[in-house]
């Protein structure tokens, strides 16, 4: 069934925010006494990396608080559902960070737009050198949320940065996988085509020639309406339509493939010995994404699956009563291992 057009408004919020933020009931001042949003940029391997803070209620540099890293999905940034869920862990008294992965958004890098595993892993590990140098973060209570395919990056993240002491996923994807596979296993049989496209535009690019793309930065209402998976079909509505944000876009270099097609977030999860928490709409075409790495972190016994009923992927970024059960889960999981 289609998302109507007044649940896809829940989410809206005025495109002139201050602070350029899409999401529903988003910062626009920052009010003495309430949570605060601190724009801020800071070096990861000479690429210089956009990022918000977002400190609680009566903040005080003197004291002492926990802190959490917010990952953001493929194609987005940190204005959207990244933004939205660090601003909701500051309400609930966390410390947290929210960037845009190098070579996107409002970050440096280039070429634009380049997606390598590598790259979003050393983001998440870059969050964490920044954030537990802010004052008033306890850097023995750090803990890191991945939302889409920042929730795959996240856990490998996780599986060496052992600062992380508490790992959360929200609606995680796999991009090496479906960038390899397809989704729903639907381009198996494409795969090494795919490669050797991959591999001409990345000795194009090598030669000075011209940076060859894939993906897409814009949608109209025919070419949305022909979207016969509801699960893009949501992606582009949001992103799109509802939480458009200038930064945001679906376009990554070709040559981005072959690092993306030979990798995957379920690999290596018994690594992985800290506390995971992963979380997945019932009705979303990706959960079976989080099935599969969850089963696989045998590293750890203390591990849960919390599922969110009736939410398909997308409406997990931003419809209230879905958002309010991760939020509630996300409280007493990081309350519990980051006290």
């Amino acid at each position: 069934m289609l998302t109507s057009l007044s649940t896809i408004s829940l989410g809206q919020t005025q495109s002139d925010n201050p602070f350029g933020l899409v999401y529903r009931d988003a910062l626009t001042e920052n009010v003495e006494g309430e949570v605060h949003i601190h724009s801020v940029t800071y070096d990861l391997n000479g690429i210089e990396i956009s990022a918000n803070v977002y400190t609680p209620a009566g903040y005080a540099p003197s004291k002492s608080y926990p802190a959490v890293v917010v990952a953001h999905p493929n194609g987005g940034v940190k204005e959207q559902v990244a933004g939205l869920y660090a601003q909701r862990l500051a309400e609930s008294g966390y410390i947290t960070i929210a960037a845009d992965a190098a070579y996107q958004g409002a970050s440096g890098g280039e070429p634009r737009n380049v997606d390598k595993p590598a790259n979003r892993i050393e983001d998440i590990h870059g969050m964490a050198d920044y954030i537990t140098q802010y004052s008033g973060v306890d850097a023995k209570r750090l803990g890191v949320l991945g939302i889409c395919g920042g929730g795959g990056y996240t856990l490998k993240a996780a599986q060496s940065d052992k600062r992380f002491k508490a790992v959360a996923t929200l609606s995680m994807f796999n991009t090496g996988e479906v960038r390899r596979d397809g989704f729903l296993k639907s381009q198996v049989e494409t795969i090494q085509k795919r490669l050797k496209e991959a591999s001409e535009a990345r000795a194009q690019q090598a030669a000075g020639g011209e940076v060859q793309y894939v993906g897409v930065s814009s949608i109209s209402d025919e070419e949305l309406a022909n979207v016969d998976t509801r699960f893009y079909r949501e992606g582009f509505k949001y992103y799109f339509r509802s939480h458009s944000h200038p930064n945001s876009t679906f376009k990554y270099t070709k040559s981005s493939l072959l690092d993306l097609m030979r990798w995957d977030a379920a690999t290596n999860m018994d690594l992985i010995e800290q506390p995971l928490l992963m979380m997945a709409g019932s009705e979303a075409q990706t959960k079976y994404m989080t099935d599969e790495a969850f089963s696989k972190a045998t590293g750890t016994t203390n591990k849960e699956l919390f599922v969110i009923d009736g939410a398909t992927h997308i409406q997990t970024y931003y419809v209230p009563e879905y958002v309010k059960q991760a939020m509630s889960k996300l409280n007493e999981f990081f309350n519990n291992h980051l006290s």
